[in-house]
């Protein structure tokens, strides 16, 4: 048996390939708390997390002071139990985003240490459940562009390979957002996927009249049309709308997507593997939606959820947002638009360490 004898904690800013404004923010930075695991054996795991721009360092404050000092002596093969032991000890900050993303940078770097140990890949060793995944862009779609910048990024995503391509909603008037849409709509015609995310910007009773004027465009998903809180508004969005109802990146816990599978309240599940706490609770809502034949569409951080995804047959597409690249040594690879999980052992992400190291703002040792 394997023992936890220390923990190294990192924060490392990752700036934004492009500019990315949406209707209510704007992507600052990636924040990236990284925690690698060490074990008496010799063995390693790790695993991170990420903010776009605040909170990176109550994450850390976290880790440091709460977290990673109860895993010392620990078995790193017990990773249910250690996930369930840490959500009870912090169960006074829970269920929130800083405790999800803390608890998500240690279970990552369990599973990554439990997939190395069996000599698979993470992929293969939760299943198998798929060698490739389709892939969409979200880096051509922001609300700052004009209309013709949006209409030449999405062409040349769709001459890129990409089987699809998500925009931004949310311009002042439901007119303006019509229009964009209609002119990419144009441009790269109908068999090529269009989903669009309004970033929880609208009232339910806005989100419905532009579902309604939306609808023509034949679009994939509609993506938070209204704050994440509001159950029951998307409820009736989801029982109205011809376009399929998205949500995920802003629940941070696998009750909170039961309510939305109970109401009905989604089509398509958006579980972001940092923001609900790790891929063990990720296992836990992937598996319910496949339960309730729902289809699952993560969100972000694409270098770890390529393996989930190749992990679940329920899951349709994979969310292009390269943000790693400066911190790895092989980007993952997209051939024709499918992205194909690595097949090295572990989560297969590449880490450059020297890289790392030089970019580190915060390091901690824990033993």
């Amino acid at each position: 048996m394997s023992k936890i004898t220390a923990l190294h904690i990192y924060l490392i800013n990752l700036p934004p390939k492009t500019v990315r404004t949406d209707a209510i923010q704007s992507f600052v930075t990636q924040e990236t708390p990284i925690v690698r695991i060490i074990c008496d054996d010799g063995t390693e795991g790790i695993g991170y997390s990420y903010t776009i721009g605040t909170g990176g360092s109550s994450v850390i404050a976290l880790l440091r002071d709460h977290l990673a000092p109860q895993l010392i002596g620990r078995d790193p093969a017990c990773v249910e139990a250690i996930w369930r032991d840490l959500l009870f000890h912090t169960h006074a900050t829970a269920v929130g985003a800083i405790t999800s993303l803390a608890l998500a940078a240690i279970d990552t770097a369990l599973w990554d240490w439990r997939a190395k140990r069996a000599s698979l890949p993470l992929w293969q060793l939760l299943g198998g459940a798929q060698e490739q995944v389709p892939v969409y862009t979200t880096e051509g779609g922001w609300l700052q562009l004009p209309q013709s910048a949006l209409v030449e990024q999405t062409l040349a995503a769709q001459v890129a390979g990409f089987k699809g391509a998500k925009l931004k909603v949310g311009k002042p008037r439901a007119a303006e957002d019509v229009r964009r849409l209609q002119a990419v709509r144009d441009a790269v015609g109908d068999e090529f996927e269009l989903m669009v995310d309004a970033n929880q910007a609208f009232s339910v009773s806005e989100a419905l009249r532009r579902a309604d004027a939306l609808a023509p465009l034949n679009l994939a998903w509609l993506e938070e049309p209204v704050p994440a809180d509001n159950l029951a508004g998307h409820a009736q969005l989801a029982a109205h709308s011809r376009i399929p109802i998205a949500v995920g990146e802003s629940l941070y816990s696998p009750g909170q997507f039961a309510d939305y599978v109970q109401q009905q309240a989604c089509s398509i599940i958006q579980v972001d593997v940092a923001r609900v706490g790790g891929i063990t609770p990720w296992l836990k809502v992937a598996q319910m939606a496949a339960c309730h034949n729902l289809a699952v569409c993560p969100h972000f951080l694409m270098e770890l959820h390529v393996s989930l995804c190749s992990a679940m047959p329920n899951a349709t597409w994979l969310e292009y947002i390269p943000q790693l690249d400066d911190i790895t040594t092989h980007p993952i690879q997209i051939t024709d638009g499918m992205a194909t999980p690595p097949a090295d052992a572990g989560l297969g992400i590449a880490w450059n360490w020297s890289a790392l190291e030089q970019r580190s703002l915060v390091r901690h040792h824990i033993s």
